[in-house]
């Protein structure tokens, strides 16, 4: 298991040029990443315990944050968090553009599965752009406990991106 955890890594981090058909290029995250930060309403307690109990490692970073979720972390926690406007009012959209603009490096967003949300649209987007833009997203505690514990955290990473542009085109030349 080891051995083939090692092989996995050197893939993914090292500077060899990707398989065109796994991306058109890639994109370093330095040591210090950009993370942003946002929950629900009923699940900011989740967040703000996670990220109490991470803080240490969290404070090692850049956090940007929507509105709400970003202002209770900077008042109750006492850590620096960019923050963007209320999510319903753009700041998911916001985040989104970083991620598209290669300003952010990981999304944390605990979401609510349980409720449908005004602003549900926004929320859809913001999700497919984190895959788009391939950056490490989670939308759990454990999945934020795995992504926040890994070795990679710390180091730099050379992410894929693919080129969805000239892949939808070959797409069109195929219909």
């Amino acid at each position: 298991m080891s051995k083939e955890k090692k092989e996995f890594r050197e893939v993914n981090v090292s500077s060899k040029k990707p398989h065109p058909s796994i991306a058109s290029r890639t994109e370093t995250m330095g040591e210090k990443k950009r993370i942003g930060l946002v929950a629900h309403d009923y699940r900011k307690r989740d967040l703000m315990d996670w990220v109490e109990y991470n803080r240490d490692i969290l404070k090692e970073h850049e956090l940007y944050g929507t509105g709400t979720t970003g202002g209770m972390i900077s008042d109750k926690l006492g850590l620096e968090v960019h923050r963007f406007m209320s999510g319903p009012l753009g700041g998911d959209q916001q985040l989104g553009a970083a991620i598209a603009q290669g300003k952010l490096d990981i999304l944390i967003f605990f979401w609510d599965p349980l409720l449908a949300q005004p602003h549900d649209v926004d929320v859809k987007a913001l999700l497919r752009i984190a895959i788009v833009y391939n950056i490490p997203l989670a939308c759990s505690r454990s999945s934020a406990d795995f992504l926040i514990s890994s070795e990679l955290l710390g180091k730099p990473y050379e992410r894929f991106l693919v080129d969805y542009g000239a892949r939808l085109k070959e797409l069109n030349k195929e219909n």
